[in-house]
């Protein structure tokens, strides 16, 4: 595991290609996502960008971003993409990666993780489970936006 670099965009792109593929609420757009890799890549202090390799290729990604808390009086990490490429799962890297995530968000001052994933992607609400994640009560909404 290792922090991102500007030049692992172009793997990471298209990590986030099959990870929006997957999901109902999103639609793959490189353009856009180049631009949100770049403003998490800019912005250390308060977002986290870390990639997993095997051998020299970037096989897996997550990102996260602090936010302020005032149920816990503290920063909270907003997970926002978890992906591993699909020949890699079941291999680590995703578990390292959350971990590794945890860490640095801890570093950052965040007392909590959190995430939202697609309802329907049972291969991903087991894994999560597995390593300890509890569903919640609250119900994601949005405006705007894909």
């Amino acid at each position: 595991m290792r922090p991102a670099r500007p030049a692992d965009v172009d793997a990471l792109v298209a990590l986030l290609g099959d990870l929006f593929s997957i999901e109902a609420d999103f639609r793959p757009d490189p353009d856009r996502q180049r631009r949100g890799l770049a403003l998490l890549l800019d912005d250390r202090a308060r977002a986290i960008v870390l990639v997993a390799e095997r051998g020299r290729r970037v096989v897996g990604m997550v990102t996260a971003q602090l936010v302020i808390s005032t149920a816990e009086g503290a920063p909270s990490a907003w997970v926002e993409d978890l992906i591993v490429d699909a020949a890699e799962r079941g291999r680590g890297a995703g578990r390292a990666l959350l971990a590794e995530l945890e860490r640095c968000a801890a570093a950052l001052g965040a007392t909590r993780l959190q995430l939202l994933a697609d309802r329907e992607n049972a291969p991903a609400l087991g894994f999560y489970a597995r390593l300890g994640w509890a569903p919640t009560r609250l119900v994601c909404l949005r405006r705007g936006g894909a």
